[in-house]
């Protein structure tokens, strides 16, 4: 039965779990935040691996749009591998892993500290490696999550990196629309059944494209690797603005392309683009919480909870996630346990 299986019941979990990053990780983010202003921080290098990567390209535009910090992502190899690490100056040096034991992500942060520069650590496990590394550990309150796809941690880091945001630019307003998610994603659940009637259509798709831009680009990323895990389809990430310089060639008749599409300054692009993919054949899933776009595409599915787009992320992953668990649950797969991969990754 699907819903005695640990990717169900996790993905399930997500409201509490948010809820508990809220209650608990408050006073450390708070912390956190004061230390990046007293020492004028306006630059963050994040070192991460697969789904903490995709959070990490949240963090690169809610800090970039509500913060004014300057976010790249770290080159792991040139710490570990080849032993040139680049200089850091005045930066937070952030890892974020679940597990807090991939060596490559450890050696960043080791490296920072021995430069003198600022360190932080988003992980589920407080007595980790890459936790004993960080002036400032922020814990993803999620528990132990078995299934070897990320949901629960997944959506935990961007709690964390959203509530760092609120902290630091001091907005009452982002404050109390971040203390809404638990419940908007509580609501996104109840697609549960929508979705599943859904994915049928496509249990022999083996090829298809994920478009997602600002805020949700990250969506896309995680997404897309969502579907690979658990599916084994080769199912790739785009920007709407990058697809079309190249990418596009491969649409034709029935080609899908799941699109997300939420309220806010970036859908009428992503309207615009949705009416090229339709022109040229594309079938269209939309992920959005307005009419007007879910109207533009042949198959919907419609957020049930409108939240400001920087928070979006946080409710269109998890519509994404309950797709890609019924599409690998249709194909017949072990959605606990996906051929060839560990809960816990360790790279060099």
């Amino acid at each position: 039965m699907l819903k005695n299986t640990h990717l169900y019941q996790e993905i399930y979990e997500q409201p509490a779990v948010i809820k508990q990053i809220f209650a608990n990780e408050q006073a450390t983010l708070q912390a956190l935040a004061n230390e990046l202003r007293q020492r004028d921080i306006t630059h963050v290098v994040i070192a991460a691996r697969g789904t903490s990567d995709n959070a990490g390209r949240y963090a690169k535009y809610v800090l970039g749009a509500k913060n004014g910090i300057t976010v790249t992502l770290a080159t792991p190899s040139l710490f570990s591998i080849y032993k040139q690490p680049p200089r850091f100056g005045n930066a937070l040096v952030l890892g974020i892993s679940q597990s807090g034991q991939s060596p490559d992500i450890v050696s960043v942060l080791a490296e920072a500290r021995k430069q003198g520069t600022l360190t932080a650590a988003i992980t589920n496990f407080a007595d980790s490696p890459l936790a004993a590394e960080a002036d400032f550990m922020i814990g993803l309150n999620a528990g132990i999550e078995k299934a070897v796809a990320a949901t629960k941690t997944y959506t935990s880091e961007l709690a964390a990196i959203a509530m760092l945001s609120a902290l630091l630019a001091d907005d009452e307003a982002m404050s109390a629309e971040l203390a809404q998610i638990p419940n908007a994603v509580a609501d996104t659940l109840a697609l549960d059944d929508t979705i599943a009637a859904l994915v049928p259509r496509y249990r022999y798709v083996d090829r298809s494209v994920v478009i997602g831009r600002g805020y949700n680009y990250a969506t896309a990323f995680e997404l897309a690797l969502k579907l690979k895990e658990l599916t084994y389809t080769t199912v790739e990430p785009y920007s709407s603005a990058d697809f079309q310089h190249g990418p596009f060639a491969l649409i034709e008749y029935g080609f899908p392309v799941v699109t997300i599409a939420p309220s806010g300054i970036i859908l009428p692009e992503l309207q615009s683009f949705i009416g090229k993919l339709r022109k040229a054949g594309a079938e269209v899933i939309a992920v959005s919480d307005d009419e007007a776009t879910l109207a533009m595409a042949q198959k919907q599915i419609k957020l049930p909870t409108a939240v400001p787009e920087w928070l979006s992320p946080l409710t269109a992953i998890v519509a994404g996630q309950l797709f890609a668990m019924h599409a690998a649950d249709t194909r017949g797969y072990d959605i606990d346990q996906p051929r060839g991969l560990n809960k816990v990754t360790e790279t060099h």
